[in-house]
């Protein structure tokens, strides 16, 4: 394979954070004397590392009658209800989240998933059929890998668990999808022996059966009801999710604040229901960079939060960076991860957990989807396919790819469908095509993985109440016209949630959360990028050239001077792969 020639390189030195592996499960036969086996059946074994702060009762339920065997992560909202219908006494029930589900799978087995609100990522052993089963929440806040070759299939929570367990083989098709999107979507990993099951789903061995229990599907009811309508609809159910999502009422909670829409609309409907302290956390990068401070600083007052604010220097990203990506699954091309990382730490020092304002945008219909409308309107002007409009749309690589890649990647990954065409094409409005790519692709496979990885990394519960299911649900229930018309987007939220914010804020222009990289690499990391990137012994050369990436540096070849993002992008890439293959 390509990456065997880099094995016995030396690379450009990263100094490498060792992360601790969580849980794995190997079905199949191993040998009984294996490090760190918890609990072992004929066919499968749960290992868990002693290095680890989990606890077995933590990990793995055995169900009340003895037939089900669960390992996991779970966290319901719907506890209350579900101890209900198995006839039992919530305050009676002192166990964990895990033996709940197991009990669950008891009585109904499969059919108990439709039951399940919350995130979850689980391994369910049938002791009398000898079926296991990989599970997985219907929107991907938790996350789940296995590997694909070899007598043994391994599953881990984290893909950085598996490292004992694969090859150092790229799978191709993976590597062209970051280069374009800054993240792997999809099915993929960037490892060519390990895959990530896809949210709503269920994978079955022996039979590699795939099955999905739940389908983001466009509803749209009520189109004869004012947008007033939806938006008191949406209200009532953003109350009842938030409240769900609130440490209990003594415990003080966060949120990320940027003073945007969506993180602003968060931290209103949490100081309105819990009155416990409220910590709001904010970010900027200093005075050579604009910043949010006046709006988030202005919530943070209307809402009388206790207000913290993190100045992240250049010298943070960067030296940062390498500690983040040992934190990350796949690699994560976003700027903001370093940030999120970093505020993370601050919040922990006041919160144990933290809620933001994530999932406003693929829900409701945020700016970004304007590009691609404006391609359905001129499309057929500019002979402008919609898929390549869509991966132009990122602004990252996706233009770049026949002068990046080496010709022999290239060709290897010429007929390679792309995992966006089925969505992109379906019947649903074009909207709601958009926002369903949004919310099964960038936001399974970044935004909710990043905000799961960076905020365990600092010891936080990370929640993101506008990603709930029943909130997707919801947004695809709404005329497209009252989320994304013209220039006025999110209108339903900005509707559900104009009694307890400033109109100021409301109606503020949408700006987004922007990390100065293009500064950055002009005046800070020039000359690390170009050591790291240009050394012949850099993890990327048996896959990239290294002219665009010259030229890149020296701010050449772009119309639209993307410079910094796509350097970003490169530069994470980078050191995502050079930790990873030191973790081995």
């Amino acid at each position: 394979m390509l990456f065997d020639a880099f094995k016995n390189r030396k690379s450009p030195k990263i100094e490498f954070i060792k992360t601790a592996p969580t849980w794995r499960v190997a079905w199949g036969k191993i040998d009984e004397n294996y490090q760190d086996i918890a609990w072992r059946d004929e066919k499968i074994s749960v290992i868990l590392p002693r290095t680890t702060s989990e606890s077995l009762t933590e990990k793995l339920a055995i169900s009340s009658g003895g037939r089900f065997v669960v390992v996991g992560d779970v966290w319901l909202t719907n506890r209350v209800q579900l101890l209900q219908k198995l006839g039992i006494e919530p305050d009676s029930f002192q166990e964990s989240f895990l033996q709940l589900v197991a009990n669950l799978w008891e009585r109904w087995g499969n059919e108990s998933l439709s039951q399940l609100v919350g995130m979850f990522a689980l391994v369910v052993w049938d002791r009398e059929k000898q079926v296991l089963r990989l599970v997985r929440d219907r929107i991907g806040v938790r996350t789940l890998y296995y590997t694909t070759t070899g007598s043994v299939c391994w599953i881990a929570p984290q893909l950085r668990t598996l490292s004992p367990h694969r090859s150092s083989d790229l799978d191709l098709v993976a590597l062209r999808d970051y280069l374009c999107c800054a993240f792997v979507p999809g099915e993929r990993t960037l490892w060519e022996q390990v895959r990530e099951l896809r949210p709503g789903t269920v994978l079955e061995f022996p039979d590699h059966k795939v099955t999905a229990y739940w389908q983001l599907q466009e509803q749209i009811i009520a189109i004869d009801q004012p947008l007033a309508w939806h938006g008191d609809r949406l209200r009532e159910l953003l109350d009842q999710v938030v409240q769900e999502y609130l440490p209990p009422a003594n415990k003080p909670v966060g949120v990320f604040l940027s003073g945007g829409l969506d993180s602003s609309a968060i931290t209103a409907l949490v100081t309105k229901f819990h009155k416990a302290p409220v910590h709001t956390f904010s970010i900027h990068f200093g005075s050579e960079s604009p910043n949010e401070l006046e709006f988030s600083s202005l919530v943070a007052s209307h809402c009388q939060t206790q207000h913290h604010i993190l100045e992240i220097t250049f010298k943070d990203m960067w030296s940062r960076l390498p500690e983040t990506m040992a934190y990350l699954d796949d690699p994560i091309g976003d700027p903001l991860t370093v940030p999120n990382l970093l505020l993370g730490r601050l919040a922990r020092e006041s919160v144990e957990v933290v809620l933001n304002g994530e999932g406003g945008d693929p829900c409701f219909g945020g700016p970004k989807n304007q590009p691609m409308l404006i391609n359905s309107l001129y499309g057929s002007v500019t002979n402008q396919d919609a898929l390549q409009a869509y991966l132009i749309s990122f602004q990252k690589c996706a233009v770049d790819l026949p002068q990046l890649l080496k010709p022999e990647v290239l060709t290897a990954i010429q007929t390679a469908p792309w995992v966006f065409a089925e969505d992109l094409y379906s019947q649903a409005s074009y909207l709601n095509r958009l926002m369903a790519m949004n919310i099964k692709f960038k936001g399974a496979d970044q935004i909710l993985t990043k905000v799961s990885n960076l905020t365990q990394a600092a010891l936080l519960q990370g929640r993101s109440p506008l990603f709930d299911q029943r909130i997707v649900d919801l947004s695809m229930e709404i005329p497209p016209e009252y989320k994304l018309s013209g220039v006025e987007e999110k209108a339903v939220l900005k509707q559900a949630i104009a009694d307890i914010l400033p109109d100021t804020i409301i109606h503020r222009p949408k700006s987004g959360m922007m990390v100065p990289v293009q500064l950055g690499f002009r005046k800070y990391w020039q000359q690390e990028a170009r050591d790291l990137l240009l050394n012949r012994n850099a993890a990327i050369t048996p896959y990239l050239n290294q002219l665009p990436i010259r030229n890149c540096l020296n701010y050449q070849g772009d119309t639209w001077s993307r410079y910094g993002v796509k350097l970003w992008l490169l530069v994470s890439l980078e050191i995502w792969l050079q930790v990873n293959q030191k973790a081995r």
